[in-house]
C-alpha cells in the first residue's frame, strides 16, 4: 500500500498534468477564429478542429448567415437565402435543397452543444469560404456581401499544364502543377468563365479535370484561383485552341453499379473508348457538398489502358469504414486526348 504522502503527491501530481493537458486542448480549440461578411465572430464554445475540419456551434453560423434553424433530437434543419439544409447528429449524410449529399465528417456533441462543419454548412447556404493559414482564420462571405481584401500572391504560376496547344477534342481533359503548395479547399476552377469546380479533384499540388461540358470550336481560358497554405491569394490562367478532329469518347457499363455496397476491396470494370488511359481515383469518404474532391492519404489512384475491345478492370483497396461511402472518378482519356469523367458513389 502506498504511504499517504506519497499517494497525496501522485494525485496532485496528475491534477497538474491533466489540468495542463486540458488547458492546451482549450487554446487549441481557441486557435481557430471566424470572420463572417467581414465581422470576427465570437462563441460561447470555441471552434474546434477536428480531422482537419473546423465546427462551430450551429446556430452561430446559421444565423449568422440570415438562416432559420429547428434542432429536434438530433436533427438539424435550416431555411435561408432560398436554401435548405438538413444534418444530423452523427452521421455524414445531409440534404441540401431536397438533395442527398454526404459530408467527409458529421456534426457531433459537446457537452450541451451541437457542433457542425463550418466549411459545409456555410457553402450549402451560398456562402464562400476561404481559409488562411497564416492566421488560422476561416473566412466566409455571405451571398451578396463583398468578400475582404487578401494579399496577392504575385510569384504564384501553374506547371505542367495540359492541354497546353491545339487540340482536336471538344473534352478535353484538363491538368496543372501549383508552383507552390495551396489550401486545396479554396481552389476553384473555371472554364471560359463557367465554374467546374464540382468535377474537379485536386490535393495541395495540382488538379485534373474532364471539360463538363463540349466545348466550341476555337480558344479557351482556364482560371485557376484560391489561396496559398501561406495564406496568400492567387489568380492563374492558361489557355489552348479546340478543333474537330477525333471521336468523342465514352464510359459504359460500369460495374459494380452506383449504390452497390462494396467491401474494402473491389474490383470496378467498364468499357470506354478503344486504347484508352484510364485513371481510376477511389476515396473512403464521399466529398462534401459544392466543393472539389479532395485527393490526400489514403486516396486510391491507379492508371490503366484499356483493350482493343474497350474493356478495362481495375482492383481497387482502401482503408474503407462499414456504413460509410465510397466515391470513385473514372477518367477515360483516348489517344486523340478525347476525355469522359464519370463519378459513382457506393455504400460500404
Amino acid at each position: 500500500m502506498l504511504p499517504c504522502k506519497r499517494l497525496t503527491g501522485m494525485i496532485a501530481a496528475f491534477a497538474i498534468v491533466a489540468g495542463a493537458f486540458l488547458a492546451a486542448a482549450a487554446g487549441a480549440a481557441s486557435t481557430v477564429s471566424v470572420v463572417v461578411n467581414g465581422q470576427p465572430v465570437s462563441f460561447d464554445q470555441p471552434p474546434i478542429e477536428r480531422a482537419g475540419r473546423v465546427f462551430v456551434p450551429l446556430r452561430g453560423v446559421f444565423e449568422r448567415l440570415g438562416a432559420s434553424v429547428v434542432y429536434d433530437n438530433g436533427a438539424i434543419d435550416a431555411q435561408g437565402n432560398g436554401r435548405s439544409v438538413s444534418l444530423h447528429i452523427g452521421s455524414t449524410q445531409a440534404t441540401v435543397n431536397g438533395q442527398a449529399v454526404y459530408m467527409d465528417v458529421a456534426p457531433f456533441l459537446v457537452g450541451a452543444r451541437t457542433l457542425v462543419p463550418l466549411r459545409f454548412v456555410a457553402q450549402a447556404l451560398g456562402a464562400a469560404v476561404q481559409w488562411s493559414q497564416s492566421n488560422s482564420t476561416v473566412y466566409i462571405v455571405g451571398s451578396g456581401s463583398v468578400a475582404p481584401a487578401q494579399p496577392a500572391n504575385a510569384s504564384f504560376y501553374l506547371k505542367n499544364e495540359r492541354p497546353a496547344t491545339t487540340i482536336y477534342t471538344f473534352r478535353p481533359a484538363l491538368h496543372a502543377n501549383f508552383s507552390e503548395t495551396v489550401n486545396r479547399d479554396s481552389v476553384r476552377v473555371s472554364i471560359d468563365g463557367r465554374d467546374v469546380t464540382a468535377d474537379v479533384y485536386a490535393n495541395a499540388a495540382g488538379f485534373d479535370v474532364t471539360a463538363p461540358f463540349p466545348l466550341y470550336a476555337g480558344r479557351h481560358t482556364v482560371s485557376v484561383t484560391g489561396t496559398t497554405q501561406a495564406g496568400s491569394t492567387f489568380s492563374a490562367p492558361w489557355s489552348f485552341t479546340t478543333q474537330t478532329g477525333s471521336s468523342e469518347n465514352y464510359i459504359r457499363n460500369i460495374t459494380p453499379s452506383a449504390g452497390s455496397t462494396v467491401g474494402s476491396a473491389f474490383t470496378l470494370a467498364g468499357a470506354t473508348l478503344p486504347g484508352s488511359t484510364v485513371h481510376v481515383v477511389a476515396s473512403g469518404e464521399a466529398s462534401a457538398f459544392g466543393g472539389l474532391f479532395q485527393i490526400g492519404t489514403g486516396t486510391f489512384q491507379v492508371d490503366v489502358h484499356a483493350g482493343a475491345n474497350g474493356y478495362f478492370s481495375v482492383p481497387i483497396s482502401l482503408n474503407a469504414v462499414s456504413g460509410g461511402h465510397v466515391r470513385v472518378i473514372v477518367q477515360s482519356v483516348a489517344p486523340s486526348g478525347a476525355s469522359i469523367e464519370q463519378q459513382v458513389v457506393y455504400s460500404t
